[in-house]
């Protein structure tokens, strides 16, 4: 690059017409070295220098014979994805690494107690004095093979005797009015327990109907129910109140 420099500082204080001759004759070299070589090969400075000649001239095409235009335009993208490379290189610093002892220590109690989810883990290791965030501890947990000891259906299975049901369903009627038929199911034969019909639908309404479906001490510990707007406030106050043992209801 350094002699390309000097020969252009050279070639600025030579008369113009030395200038046309020299370049006839280069030009006629390299016609002649057109016809005996198949592909030149370009070095990665030789490439540089045109993918930076074609930014600041503009009429830079006009002598390339060697090589297309796309050629060099090619060059300049692989030239700047080097650069850039280069300038989001890895950095030293960064987030530290964890010491082994407490990865060691994650995987033992991960291992020792496998009902112990990372939060519970997590602030074991902070009541010990070991200062590290809850993804580190779900990261190096153990990871065990197959489902887990208890899912969704293995827990309806070990409860049905201890679940209730609660939906609303609709009736069209002749009139093309709607009636609304309140339902409570319970899990372990699938039989009713209670039912009711109202046009009106309320929360007090539907707390009542809990009441004279279950009397003292006979409500199911878990009831599943939806999303429905009407079960507000006072029907889980009314479930709460069912059982003195506290029933949970779950949404579904």
């Amino acid at each position: 690059m350094l002699y390309l420099i000097l020969n252009y500082l050279r070639d600025f204080l030579r008369p113009h017409n030395d200038l046309l001759l020299e370049n006839l004759a280069l030009r006629q070299q390299i016609l002649v070295l057109q016809g005996q070589i198949n592909r030149p090969q370009f070095r990665d400075r030789d490439s540089a220098f045109w993918a930076i000649l074609s930014r600041f001239w503009s009429g830079w095409e006009k002598p390339l014979s060697l090589v297309k235009p796309q050629t060099v335009i090619a060059w300049h993208r692989a030239l700047w994805r080097k650069y850039w490379r280069w300038k989001s290189r890895p950095k030293d610093y960064g987030r530290p690494n964890i010491p082994i002892e407490i990865i060691e220590l994650i995987r033992r109690n991960s291992w020792e107690n496998p009902n112990w989810g990372a939060p519970r883990i997590h602030g074991e290791l902070i009541m010990l004095g070991y200062d590290v965030a809850q993804s580190t501890v779900a990261k190096y947990m153990v990871r065990r093979r197959g489902r887990p000891t208890q899912n969704w259906k293995t827990f309806i299975q070990n409860h049905l005797g201890e679940i209730g049901s609660i939906d609303f369903l609709t009736v069209p009627t002749i009139t093309f009015q709607t009636l609304y038929v309140f339902i409570v199911l319970s899990l372990d034969r699938r039989r009713v327990v209670h039912f009711h019909v109202t046009r009106h639908p309320t929360a007090d309404w539907t707390a009542l109907q809990l009441t004279q479906a279950f009397p003292i001490d006979t409500a199911p510990k878990y009831f599943i129910r939806d999303r429905d707007r009407i079960y507000g406030e006072e029907v889980l106050r009314t479930i709460h109140n069912l059982d003195p043992k506290q029933a949970n209801p779950r949404r579904t």
